[in-house]
């Protein structure tokens, strides 16, 4: 089964909640995620809460994404911390 994210709601500062297709949902925590320079935009709370759903995704405007199986993992640990 492939994983999509069906539904992402912003939250407040880097966090949203998410809603995958196997079920799962819950709330992650990006700001640890922002490396590099597609991501630096990201780091403005601004910019950060305008995603858009691209493909089963979280994408940005400028070409940033992150993958369902990246999140549900990153949600999966932040859970357990």
């Amino acid at each position: 089964m492939i994983l999509h994210v069906i539904d992402a709601t912003y939250l407040d500062g880097h966090r949203v909640h998410l809603r995958f297709s196997n079920g799962n949902e819950g709330e992650v925590d990006l700001p640890e995620s922002l490396d590099g320079t597609i991501f630096e935009p990201l780091r403005k709370t601004g910019f950060f809460s305008q995603f858009a759903m691209v493909g089963h995704m979280l994408s940005w405007q400028n070409g940033a994404d992150f993958a369902p199986e990246f999140l549900l993992e990153l949600m999966s640990r932040q859970v357990t911390a």
